[in-house]
């Protein structure tokens, strides 16, 4: 983009492409000239998608944004974690992640209204903007009645009792009972005759008395391994899991049966396994492909754009295409 001739490919490709996507600071989009303002006149229904940390507008909007640093703005560090612990990140990049959602979300509302109208635009978007708007209910208790969230114990609902990780014989579990049925179906479960007491009978009740509730599951739980209360709660219809590490979750059979890893072949690395894109169109499965080695696409793309041999070498010859890497 730096050199002459590789702007002149770049302005070529944006003529008959949808779309400019980019990654980057939030102030760069306009100084490299990738906004619908600095392309329009190429293409009038170009759309310019920019996943930037902080957007292009702000006062943060020259910082470079790092999903770390972004959980701790967005408040989610002080939520993450238990009671008196310090502020702890999530075990995933899920801002990075997520704005890489909302951006295709995005890129693909303003290639349909571009398509419809003949008329591009920018799509300004952030992942500030995605790590706030994650915010969701506790942001909307705290704007609508002054609600100051808190962590939980065990990862509890901030509300619904019980739902949450409780201690098993050899590890944990999830349990969560979300509607009335699944709070009868587990005291069914459990046999425990304590939890027939009044005060956990309602939604309202075992919330008042969490405490004494949570305390009683606790150490009913600890007495068998997991694989035995899930063979008795998922057939009863409680909701529940195990709390797998990154093996197990890879080799549970639901993973398998929905085909979630996939194996690509890699002229350096071999037959190399990943996990599959969860975004799911139509019947037909999924074809997956390794990501093409630098300039391995130049004749596809050559083609698009009318370019001969001559011409790529001349290109090529004037860094259009970066330094040649052996």
């Amino acid at each position: 983009m730096a050199a002459p001739a590789g702007r002149e490919v770049f302005e070529d490709l944006v003529g008959t492409a949808d779309a400019v996507w980019s990654n980057l600071r939030g102030d760069v989009p306009a100084k490299i000239g990738i906004t619908y303002e600095q392309l329009k006149h190429l293409n009038p229904a170009i759309v310019c998608c920019s996943l930037t940390g902080f957007g292009m507008t702000g006062p943060r909007a020259k910082q470079p944004g790092y999903d770390y640093i972004l959980q701790g703005l967005a408040g989610w560090m002080e939520l993450t974690g238990e009671p008196g612990g310090p502020p702890t990140k999530s075990g995933l990049s899920l801002v990075d992640y997520s704005g890489g959602f909302v951006a295709a979300i995005s890129l693909l509302a303003g290639v349909h209204a571009a398509r419809r109208d003949g008329v591009g635009m920018d799509c300004d978007v952030s992942l500030y903007d995605t790590a706030i708007g994650m915010l969701t209910y506790p942001a909307a208790w705290h704007l609508n009645a002054g609600f100051a969230p808190a962590r939980t114990h065990h990862s509890a609902h901030p509300s619904l009792v019980p739902f949450q990780v409780f201690p098993s014989a050899d590890g944990w579990i999830v349990v969560g009972c979300a509607k009335e049925k699944f709070w009868q179906r587990l005291v069914q479960v459990l046999a425990v005759p304590a939890l027939d007491d009044p005060r956990f009978a309602t939604f309202a009740t075992r919330r008042e008395h969490a405490a004494e509730l949570l305390s009683l599951l606790d150490t009913t739980f600890a007495t068998r391994p997991s694989a035995e209360w899930l063979a008795l709660l998922e057939p009863a219809g409680v909701p529940c899991g195990p709390v797998n590490d990154v093996a197990a979750a890879l080799r549970d059979p639901h993973t398998l049966a929905r085909n979630l890893v996939v194996e690509t072949e890699h002229p350096r690395y071999g037959t190399v396994k990943q996990v599959a894109s969860p975004v799911r169109v139509g019947d037909d499965p999924p074809a997956y492909r390794r990501a093409p080695r630098r300039g391995e696409d130049l004749g596809y793309v050559a083609g698009l754009l009318g370019y001969d041999d001559s011409r790529l070498s001349s290109l090529r010859a004037a860094g259009a295409f970066g330094k040649t890497r052996t």
